[in-house]
């Protein structure tokens, strides 16, 4: 389970770090930083499944490119970047740091370094964690820009067991599977696994209005939302359509009744997502497929669908997560989000905008919220808690978290202290 996403010269990022809850929320004004910082989550999610650095950040045909592809990968004027992770194991007293650097040069980019640490930790009688032991289970030598191949070290509790790698594809990836050393590989299979289980969502309501073939993984823009249910087997699939139910029923459009995919067409292999609606308790209510619900409907129920799918321990993304839902909704929105979230034990990480969700967040949620916003002596992106603004508790005098960003004041707020906050933060790096 990834705890924290770690960004060095990543895109707008000098040196930031977003620590990961059960449901953490990304405010800030436009072009802050929150798209950066979720790209970042992307970019490693690909390369754990075996894509190449180049084609991770410029797309391929199976792929499409991240935002500003290779070129505005790295901070410029820099040309080279570090991004990781902090995976937490199932023990909860057990963390894997990964961090990988890279260089861009030529178009392309490559492994410049790569670091794969160990942490424990134990409980004192006032549950406080203590570190008790610190192993590098994976590290690299220094190489030349242009070399094809970087050494790779495993830990043996020596100097190092050396490894030629290609530097191409990240040595994590590229060990994964292996024989390796038992510490080394426990800790490989742990971050792989963490970062496969990462999944942005954006769904696009127009992919999701026709028919879709039947499937077993959702797609991350949900076009095949009907295809995964209809797939289901029948017991699972009950349960999925009465909760999406459930939640649909609680939308201000129109009265839902009952949310369901079947399959369709001579060999049913393909399927359709329907609704039907209930109006002053007709006997036969009328059902509408995807074609005519609202693009706020479907948003919604690819959400839902995509928390009630994903496995245990992992990552759901989502940019915009309110995006065309009525602000009446905002509360039942998070509420949802926490529930079904807390139910699967599938961590939540969501921008937004919307100052009604924000409201709906409430001061207890504060923990929950990070800022990005842009530090006015140099424009460099910064991620920074709500909870860490010095003046906090005077805003919070002033009105409500959504009514505080829609005027401005967090950020303003924000500019006043960060040189003293950033001046501190570059001390403690070095």
């Amino acid at each position: 389970m990834i705890t924290t996403l770690l960004l060095d010269d990543w895109k707008s990022y000098a040196s930031s770090r977003l620590q990961i809850d059960a449901i953490t929320v990304v405010i800030g004004t436009n072009a802050s930083g929150k798209s950066n910082a979720l790209d970042a989550l992307a970019f490693l999610n690909r390369l754990s499944t075996g894509a190449l650095l180049s084609y991770a950040l410029q797309g391929d045909s199976n792929l499409a490119p991240l935002r500003g592809g290779v070129e505005w990968a790295a901070r410029r004027p820099a040309n080279s970047f570090s991004v990781g992770v902090v995976c937490q194991a199932d023990d909860r007293l057990t963390e894997f740091h990964y961090v990988l650097g890279c260089s861009v040069h030529d178009g392309r980019c490559d492994v410049l370094s790569e670091e794969l640490t160990r942490r424990r930790f134990k409980l004192t009688k006032g549950e406080r964690k203590v570190e008790t032991g610190k192993v590098r289970l994976l590290w690299t030598d220094p190489c030349e820009l242009r070399s094809p191949t970087i050494v790779v070290r495993l830990y043996n509790g020596k100097s190092g067991t050396k490894r030629d790698l290609a530097r191409a594809q990240p040595a994590l990836f590229q060990l994964y599977g292996q024989k390796l050393p038992q510490d080394t590989d426990v800790g490989v299979n742990e971050v792989i696994r963490s970062l496969r289980d990462i999944f942005v969502l954006d769904p696009i309501p127009s992919h999701m209005r026709t028919y879709s073939p039947l499937a077993d993984k959702l797609d991350s823009d949900a076009r095949n939302i009907a295809g995964v249910i209809a797939a289901m087997p029948a017991s699972q699939k009950a349960e999925i359509e009465r909760v999406l139910s459930q939640y649909a029923a609680k939308l201000p459009e129109r009265d839902i009744k009952r949310v369901y995919a079947d399959p369709v067409g001579k060999f049913g292999s393909d399927a359709m997502l329907y609704c039907e609606e209930e109006w002053g308790g007709t006997e036969n209510p009328p059902t509408v497929d995807a074609r005519g619900m609202s693009d706020g409907t479907l948003r919604f129920l690819a959400i839902l669908t995509a928390l009630l799918t994903r496995p245990k321990g992992s990552l759901l993304v989502i940019e915009e997560v309110d995006n065309g839902l009525h602000p009446s909704r905002a509360s039942m929105l998070l509420q949802m989000l926490k529930d079904v979230g807390a139910t699967r034990e599938v961590d939540v990480l969501a921008t937004t905008h919307n100052p009604a969700l924000l409201d709906a967040m409430g001061s207890r949620m504060v923990p929950f919220i990070t800022v990005a916003h842009r530090d006015p002596t140099n424009g460099h992106s910064v991620l920074t808690p709500l909870e860490d603004l010095a003046d906090l508790p005077r805003l919070l005098a002033q009105g409500s978290i959504g009514r505080l960003s829609s005027r401005g004041l967090i950020e303003r707020s924000l500019q006043e202290q960060l040189p003293l906050e950033f001046a501190d933060g570059v001390a403690a790096h070095e």
